[in-house]
């Protein structure tokens, strides 16, 4: 006589595997959230600090006196070499010259001279929140990654379970059954959303699993060495050489790039090794009307032009590696794409949303009555906007320094937390439901 499971033990293993779907859910519906305000990423580091100083251009000679001028400070404070430094140029969205250690970020007046060291931690906040939910970075980016395979499955498995889905696109019935009318509109955005959704969660699993991807590759065919998987794709390193040697010529480099490649717009100047006798300096230039984020232009300390990478014209895989990054964060065509990115990014991130509450109403439907689970999805759906202003508050209120994640995933527990508890209060007592 076989073994039988106690219904008990069944209605707690269902909860289980509902509230598993509704962790996931929840996973997306933030990724999805931060996703479309992250859009925004550039324009908001210039609401953060206000006050930093602009310029549409900065002179290769005022680069190379912020170069030294960071290199010198950060030995006089005696921290260890940094591995790279960049020098964020000047560029009409973000018009601030910015320098980046492993240690520090500093802004650079017009002449070159260190103004100010850079604040924009909640920014920065935001970018890892959506990249990799805060957590340390190859677990977190996988898990992302793994989460823009599955957005990409369910975007295909929406429309394969819908077989007038587009027939109907244009439809909305009668909205006196709250059910339908949630799934009519769920339908509906998910239809005029699925070539922005699917190139969303495609470039996102991409960005996301490339990282994890290329650890599997170096280890099973190049002795851990990650650099020499990517390599082929964004250049190869130089061979180190750790022997002091005075800073590389980043203006003569630059002054190469304004007199032969004019129509490049520059956004970084990379710094490998720098003070080192194995340095070398990148310079990362935008193509006009291409997706690609930039072409790797190579030079030696002295400034000598050594060559390109191949982003631009190589072969077809390495120039849509280096598109997947434009094409996922909207910053490819001005203001009205990335406008266009938010309102697409907010009818995804509500496609979410109401895909989690049709799921439980359908179980509700079928008798499983989880008031609590219901309670725990609205207090994502709606403790995660409150809980990014608690951050923003933080911001205002302690400053740069505040713990933002902290705050966040603290405030978004809380929340959800009280959702449940005052549903629980709601909830009749057994003795009182009608027989």
């Amino acid at each position: 006589m076989g073994a039988s499971i106690e219904p008990g033990t069944v209605k707690r293993a269902l909860s289980a595997h509902a509230a598993i779907g509704l962790l996931a859910g929840a996973i997306l519906y933030i990724l999805c959230l931060t996703g479309t305000i992250a859009v925004f990423y550039v324009e908001m580091q210039r609401l953060e600090q206000p006050g930093a100083p602009e310029m549409a251009e900065i002179a290769p000679e005022a680069v190379q006196r912020g170069v030294e001028a960071v290199l010198a400070r950060e030995a006089q404070e005696g921290l260890a070499p940094t591995s790279h430094l960049y020098v964020h140029i000047p560029v009409e969205e973000l018009p601030r010259a910015t320098i980046t250690t492993d240690s520090n970020a500093f802004h650079l007046d017009a002449a070159g001279n260190i103004a100010m060291p850079e604040r924009i931690a909640w920014n920065d906040f935001l970018v890892h929140l959506h990249y990799t939910l805060n957590l340390p970075s190859l677990v977190g980016i996988t898990i992302v990654g793994a989460f823009g395979v599955m957005m990409l499955a369910l975007s295909l498995s929406g429309v394969l379970a819908h077989p007038r889905i587009f027939r109907d696109a244009f439809r909305l019935r009668a909205r006196n059954n709250a059910g339908v009318g949630l799934t009519d509109w769920h339908n509906r955005l998910s239809v005029w959303t699925l070539p922005f959704g699917i190139a969303i969660a495609l470039t996102g699993a991409l960005i996301g699993l490339a990282t994890v991807t290329a650890y599997g590759i170096a280890e099973s065919a190049y002795d851990g060495d990650v650099a020499a998987v990517y390599g082929p794709v964004f250049g190869e390193e130089a061979a180190p050489d750790p022997s002091p040697a005075p800073a590389p010529d980043v203006a003569a480099a630059l002054q190469y790039m304004a007199r032969e490649h004019p129509g490049v717009r520059l956004t970084y100047a990379i710094l490998h090794d720098p003070l080192t006798a194995g340095q070398h300096v990148q310079m990362v230039g935008e193509h006009d009307r291409r997706l690609i984020f930039g072409e790797y232009y190579a030079f030696d300390s002295q400034g000598r032009f050594a060559g390109t990478t191949g982003m631009a014209d190589g072969a077809l895989g390495q120039q849509a590696a280096a598109s997947t990054y434009k094409l996922h964060f909207g910053n490819f065509g001005g203001v009205w794409v990335k406008i266009a990115y938010v309102v697409l990014g907010a009818a995804l991130t509500a496609v979410c949303a109401t895909g989690t509450y049709i799921w439980l109403g359908k179980r509700r439907r079928r008798g499983i009555e989880e008031p609590r689970l219901r309670a725990a999805w609205t207090g994502v759906v709606v403790g995660t906007p409150v809980a990014l202003l608690a951050t923003v508050a933080a911001r205002v209120a302690i400053g740069n320094e505040a713990p933002f994640a902290a705050i966040f995933w603290i405030a978004l527990a809380a929340w959800i937390a009280a959702a449940v508890a005052l549903a629980a209060r709601r909830r009749p007592a057994p003795e009182a439901l009608p027989a």
